[in-house]
């Protein structure tokens, strides 16, 4: 099977009648996914983070890590906003990755933010900054299929 059937099946076991926030797990040939649901039905999901932790990166250096910073950026089109690179620390051997241009509106800005980090993390949250305040990590909302297609985006771009 690939991650994502094992996240499918995962998926289809949680419950659509909880309140509470659910763990989400699944793992196939050296990846390991994790993520927040805080909201599921039938059709849909929101999530406050979808984290996908691969074997092969552990070790790679900050160039190929930016190579797959740009492959997901090129690829996660069908996101609310597009997302592009915005910064490379290579001291840290992270990439950060946000939405580009956010969303603006009366309640402030919200936007994607994906890092691809040395040790194989990929992570992708939904913040929102009001004005004058702090950031916050908001649920991503998507539906089912969006979910799925990004881990297997996620696990397309970390083999």
């Amino acid at each position: 099977m690939t991650l994502k059937a094992n996240t499918q099946t995962a998926l289809s076991n949680l419950s659509t009648t909880s309140t509470a926030p659910q763990a989400l797990a699944a793992s196939d040939s050296g990846q390991r996914l994790s993520a927040q649901i805080v909201a599921l039905d039938g059709l849909a999901l929101a999530f406050e983070h979808l984290t996908l932790i691969s074997d092969r990166l552990a070790p790679a250096p900050i160039e190929e890590l930016q190579k797959v910073a740009d492959a997901l950026s090129k690829k996660l089109t069908y996101l609310l906003e597009p997302i592009s690179p915005i910064e490379v620390d290579a001291d840290q051997c992270i990439v950060q990755l946000r939405s580009n241009p956010p969303q603006r509106d009366d309640n402030g800005t919200r936007y994607y933010e994906l890092l691809v980090r040395k040790g194989g993390e990929l992570s992708l949250r939904r913040f929102q900054k009001q004005p004058g305040g702090l950031r916050e990590i908001v649920p991503a909302q998507v539906t089912r299929e969006v979910f799925l297609r990004l881990v297997a985006d996620f696990s397309e771009a970390a083999r």
